[in-house]
């Protein structure tokens, strides 16, 4: 067939990804980059398509517009990319057909909230080989959940009304398409479902229902004839035919050569044979002496050959002519020394087996999803219906929870209560006495806190943990128009272990590559929601910026030529940027003060989502946190924002703070400082321990962030180092991580203090909080529990039982024959500012 005949439709569909491809460009280098890139080319075809008056012509921006009348398929490969493609989808009101991962099934209330067809790959991943127990040791719990729920993916999809279709993409083996799909039913999926999936579905999402999908007159001859249902194993396709021409590869009117034949030699020797299988795919079995051994068939338009191993080493050929009236075979056969001899192979009997069906397929047990889908994660209630609510429902929950005898660190002043009770309900706190009781018909967790120290919840002013593709967009030298909310892993497992040490709060940073980062955001820690749920609510905007050694390049692993290379460079970037960000904003103030007819005439100013980011910190409706080190180069920054009438938000690392203490007071900055890292690179060498305590008492709201997924575990203890190093009270040393970067991130009207009417983020302790022996017991984020250490025990046996029992059914699966392979041992990359990925 000509290739012009083979396109039924040259115009079909417009691709997108957050992938590059074989870009050259460095630019995005971060998944988060990715996402801005798209969003701005989104906004520069807006601007392309609505504004007649322009003299530009732009083929690309042209290009991409003709593509918006198409369907939009997506590639995003994951559960959380599907939902941040739905995201750009919804801002720009395109509704993508998602490609998904096959890892749909794990966030399948989130998939479900996209209203997105999706496409399907059925890529299962190959069986671990567990049987050396060191081996075992380095496959996660996810891993092996996902081994062996990977299958039970459509079949989630269609329970809950997901419309899609199959693809063969990512197999690294074509022909397990159609078995992986014969699996996905075992594994729950309705052969009517499976059947559209390969069929009219695909059709119906590029708009071509009319000519390819289904079997109707005037539709393009596209179909296949099997031997019985294609869903069941074995079927064999007699014929295909595309766009009309016909591919034969079985003779549909082939006879049933099945049954018991003797095999009969010129010389004497006899044997029996058993022909068994399908008809239109027979396989067979000969009896040598007492043994019975494969006997290979290859039949077709009434000519068969034969082999057959008749000694340890020797094996027999035989070639033939089957006459169908007396069902019998005839022909020349040769032995393995070469001797030729004619042979005949008569039919004596039917065989008895080929009418019995096959054994009906048990669908396999299986483990549950768990929110999340990791270690420490739970499966959700039994619930039932679309749309289930049930992560609402994650975990226990209780309507009230009313802390006892507790010593209770208010962080109003120094104040420090013994045996008081704290009351929480409906997320807030309310009561703050003595001998509290609970409402008779409050559904209230009554917890005995005695000899326990009840704090305000850790807030980490300064993390890279639960971010996906990178945290640092590092290729130009402003990313301002890139968001960290954008990336969210809401799996990582450091949430859960900074949870386990206090941590209710954290701010995710763009890294320290450029001087101008990204858009940060605020989270809660809110162990097994999605991206979206973990974002605080209504949270003011912040943005990274930096200075010194990282930003000017002098640790790049990549000797990029990027400027600025130097830190007089740094600052001119800072003058740059913010001057556009001047004249920007006055352009636009300028066009929303002409009348609809001017605008009508008038070319519109041009929307750039980096500058937005600029103007908004000119608008005091977006804050700095800004790496820092060198006092110089502090000085320079506040020196550059009295400039530009803006403040300073926050100095994070702030290691040479102490010497400028007096002016970050005058300018009304905040620092967020390590307890006693130093040393680590030549700009840290004048750090000193007592950095906090300087600050803290020159008047400075002062902070302790972690900036590393360990640290975060233990803020702490990295709080009372500053009693020693300083002087500081116990009570100030705690507000260091918790009331004083609430402060910084401008949420302590909600958090950060234990105070009637605000947010129930606190940590119920085993001892004194800033003592190296004190455990968080609970962690409560919103009135809810969080972290239980006796749930977490208990967590941790369900693990070992849960992992215990895939991997026998792994070893199980190898005994039969399944292929294995050895686990590669991958650790999970944890982000620190530095952290480049090419």
């Amino acid at each position: 067939e000509k290739e012009n005949e083979a396109i039924i439709k040259d115009k079909v569909a417009a691709f997108y990804s957050f992938k590059k491809g074989s870009s050259p460009e460095q630019y995005p280098g971060s998944l988060t980059g990715a996402m801005a890139l798209l969003r701005q080319t989104y906004y520069d075809a807006k601007w392309y398509k609505e504004n007649s008056a322009k003299t530009e012509y732009n083929i690309s921006l042209e290009a991409f517009n003709s593509l918006s009348a198409l369907p939009a398929i997506f590639d995003a490969g994951d559960k959380f990319n599907a939902l941040r493609a739905n995201t750009i989808g919804k801002e720009f009101g395109v509704k993508y057909i998602i490609k998904g991962g096959g890892n749909e099934y794990q966030r399948i209330g989130d998939i479900q909230s996209t209203f997105s067809k999706y496409i399907i790959p059925v890529n299962y991943p190959d069986a671990p080989d567990v049987e050396d127990p060191l081996d075992a040791s380095e496959v996660s719990l996810s891993e092996l959940k996902h081994w062996e729920l990977a299958p039970t993916n459509a079949a989630a999809l269609e329970a809950n009304m997901i419309s899609f279709c199959f693809t063969a993409a990512d197999l690294k083996d074509i022909k397990q398409f159609l078995p992986n799909i014969r699996k996905a039913i075992l594994h729950g999926l309705s052969e009517k479902t499976a059947l559209r999936a390969l069929t009219t579905n695909p059709a119906a999402f590029i708009n071509q229902s009319d000519k390819v999908g289904a079997l109707k007159p005037g539709m393009i001859a596209n179909f296949f004839i099997s031997n019985k249902n294609i869903f069941e194993e074995n079927a064999v396709i007699f014929e295909h035919w595309c766009n009309g021409h016909q591919s034969v590869f079985e003779d549909m009117n082939m006879p049933d050569i099945r049954g018991n034949y003797t095999l009969a030699s010129n010389d004497g020797k006899k044997y029996s044979v058993k022909i068994t299988g399908e008809a239109a795919k027979p396989s067979a079995s000969i009896k040598i002496d007492t043994v019975k051994k494969p006997f290979s068939i290859v039949f077709k338009n009434n000519l068969a050959t034969f082999t057959f191993q008749y000694d340890s080493n020797k094996t027999a050929r035989l070639s033939s002519n089957y006459n169908a009236h007396n069902k019998s075979f005839n022909g020349k056969g040769q032995w393995a020394d070469g001797a030729w001899f004619d042979f005949s192979l008569n039919f004596d009997s039917e065989d008895t087996l080929k009418s019995k069906p096959a054994a009906k397929k048990i669908k396999p047990e299986l483990g549950k999803v768990y929110y999340p889908f990791a270690a420490y994660g739970e499966p959700l209630p039994e619930t039932e219906g679309f749309l289930k609510d049930g992560l609402t429902k994650f975990k226990n929950r209780y309507d009230a929870i009313l802390i006892k005898d507790a010593t209770v660190w208010t962080n109003n002043g120094d104040s420090v209560l013994k045996e008081y009770d704290v009351y929480i309900t409906e997320g807030k706190i309310v009561r703050i006495a003595p001998n509290i009781d609970a409402p008779k018909l409050a559904f209230a967790k009554i917890i005995n806190a005695k000899g326990m120290h009840l704090t305000p919840g850790i807030i980490d002013e300064h993390s890279h943990i639960a971010l996906s593709g990178g945290v640092n967009e590092w290729a130009q030298a402003s990313s301002a128009e890139v968001r960290m909310g954008d990336v969210i892993n809401p799996e990582d497992i450091n949430i859960y272990r900074q949870l386990s040490g206090g941590v209710t709060c954290a701010q995710l940073l763009h890294g320290s590559a450029n001087p101008v980062g990204g858009q940060s955001q605020i989270i809660k820690l809110r162990w097994g929601m999605g991206p979206e749920e973990m974002k605080y609510t209504n949270a003011p905007g912040f943005i990274k910026f930096a200075l010194g050694e990282n930003v000017k390049q002098g640790n790049s692993p990549f000797g990029s030529n990027r400027f600025p290379q130097t830190r007089m460079g740094v600052e001119q970037t800072y003058i740059d940027i913010f001057s556009r960000a001047v004249e920007y904003k006055k352009q636009n103030d300028a066009f929303a003060k002409t009348n609809s007819k001017q605008k009508g005439i008038l070319v519109s100013p041009r929307k750039d989502i980096e500058l937005d980011a600029i103007v908004e910190i000119l608008d005091s409706k977006r804050f700095i946190t800004c790496h820092s080190y060198v006092q110089s180069e502090i000085n320079m920054l506040m020196h550059v924002a009295d400039s530009f009438h803006f403040k300073v938000n926050t100095f994070t690392h702030i290691l040479e703070g102490y010497k400028v203490a007096d002016k970050m007071k005058n300018h009304g900055v905040s620092a967020s400082t390590f307890s006693d890292w130093w040393a680590y690179k030549m700009e840290v060498m004048d750090a000193i321990p007592y950095n906090a305590a300087l600050l803290t008492k020159m008047g400075v709201n002062t902070c302790i962030n972690s900036d590393d997924a360990e640290m975060g575990r233990r803020l702490n203890q990295e709080a009372a180092k500053s009693i020693k190093y300083g002087g500081l009270t116990e009570t100030e040393a705690l507000k260091l991580v918790t009331l004083n970067p609430a402060k910084a991130l401008r949420i302590d009207d909600k958090v950060g203090s234990i105070q009637v009417g605000k947010v129930a983020d606190v940590v119920l302790w085993t001892d004194n909080p800033l003592s190296i022996y004190a455990k968080a017991d609970k962690t409560i984020i919103d009135g809810q529990i969080y972290f239980d250490r006796e749930e977490d025990a208990k967590l941790r046996e369900e693990i070992k039982k849960e992992k215990a029992r895939l991997v026998s059914k792994l070893i199980a699966e190898k005994q039969k024959g399944t292929k294995t392979v050895k686990p590669s041992g991958r650790k999970q990359q944890l982000y620190h500012c530095d952290t480049i990925e090419e």
